[in-house]
C-alpha cells in the first residue's frame, strides 16, 4: 500500500511521520485509517533506512477517538475488529525496534490517547490534552488503555481516568512523567523531529535493547532483569556499534553508529 487516504507518510533524516489525516472529523480512527495505519507502522520497521518514527494527528487535533459515524456500535463484533483492525499496529508500535514519539497537538481522545500512551515518548503543545472518553458513551476504556493507564499513574488515578472521563491537560500529564516535554503548539511538529533527529543519531541496537526490556520488566522480577540486562549487554559489547563508539571516545571523535 502506497497511496494513502486517511494518513500522511513522510520520512526525513531516517525519521518517519505517520501523521493521521482526517481533520475535519478530528481525526477519528475510521476503518480505512485504522488498515493504512497497520501498513504504514510495518513500512516503517521494515525500511533499515529509519530510526524514530513520529505519530501525531493533521490539523488541531491529534484524534478524537474512534469514529463512531462509521455505524452502530452493536453492527460488529469488537473482539474480531479489535483482532484484525486494532491490535496489529498497537503491537507493531509495542514491538518495534524503533524509537516512537508521539506528537500530541490538541485533543487525544479515546483510541488516540491509547496511541499515543502506547508510543515510547510524547510531546504535547501547551494546550494540548488527553481524554478518556469512554465512559461518556458507556464504555470503558480500550486499545491496551487500562495497561498504559496503569503503568503510567497508579491504580487509583487510573481507575479514576476510565470511569469518569478523566481529562489531564499537558502540565498535568508532565506532572504525572506522562509526557516528556511540553512545546508551544506553533513549535511542536518543529521541536518533535528535532529531537527525532537526535536520538536517530544515537545507537539503534542499544536504544531497540532498552526499549525491549523495559516494555517488559515490570512483569519480571528484579533478578531476571539483571540477568537479562547481562544477556542483553553482552551482544552489544560485540557489536561493531560499540566497538567503533569506544575507539571514538579514546580518540575524541564522534561516533557514527550503523546499527551493526
Amino acid at each position: 500500500m502506497s497511496d494513502y487516504q486517511n494518513i500522511n507518510y513522510s520520512v526525513t533524516n531516517r525519521v518517519a511521520t505517520i501523521a493521521l489525516n482526517s481533520p475535519e472529523k478530528l481525526n477519528a480512527f475510521n476503518q480505512k485509517m485504522r488498515f493504512e495505519l497497520i501498513d504504514a507502522v510495518q513500512k516503517a520497521e521494515d525500511d533499515v533506512n529509519i530510526r524514530v518514527v513520529i505519530l501525531t494527528g493533521e490539523g488541531k487535533a491529534f484524534s478524537a477517538g474512534a469514529d463512531l459515524t462509521e455505524g452502530s456500535l452493536g453492527d460488529v463484533c469488537f473482539v474480531e475488529q479489535c483482532k484484525t483492525e486494532y491490535t496489529p499496529w498497537l503491537m507493531g508500535i509495542h514491538n518495534s525496534k524503533k524509537i516512537y514519539i508521539a506528537a500530541v497537538n490538541g485533543a487525544c481522545a479515546g483510541i488516540g490517547s491509547a496511541a499515543a500512551l502506547n508510543c515510547d515518548l510524547i510531546v504535547m503543545g501547551e494546550n494540548a490534552y488527553l481524554y478518556q472518553a469512554f465512559s461518556a458513551i458507556g464504555l470503558m476504556p480500550d486499545g491496551g488503555a487500562v495497561w498504559l493507564l496503569l503503568q503510567k499513574l497508579g491504580y487509583q488515578k487510573a481507575l479514576e481516568m476510565a470511569i469518569d472521563a478523566g481529562k489531564l491537560s499537558a502540565e498535568e500529564c508532565l506532572k504525572l512523567g506522562i509526557a516528556n516535554r511540553i512545546v508551544a503548539d506553533d513549535k511542536l511538529m518543529i521541536e518533535a523531529q528535532a529531537w527525532a533527529e537526535k536520538i536517530a543519531n544515537g545507537a539503534p541496537l542499544a536504544q531497540a535493547a532498552a526499549k525491549q526490556l523495559m516494555r517488559k520488566a515490570s512483569q519480571m522480577t528484579y533478578h531476571d532483569v539483571v540477568v537479562e540486562e547481562s544477556n542483553m549487554q553482552n551482544k552489544l559489547i560485540k557489536s561493531q556499534d560499540a566497538q567503533n563508539a569506544v575507539k571514538a571516545f579514546f580518540s575524541k571523535t564522534t561516533a557514527v553508529f550503523e546499527g551493526k
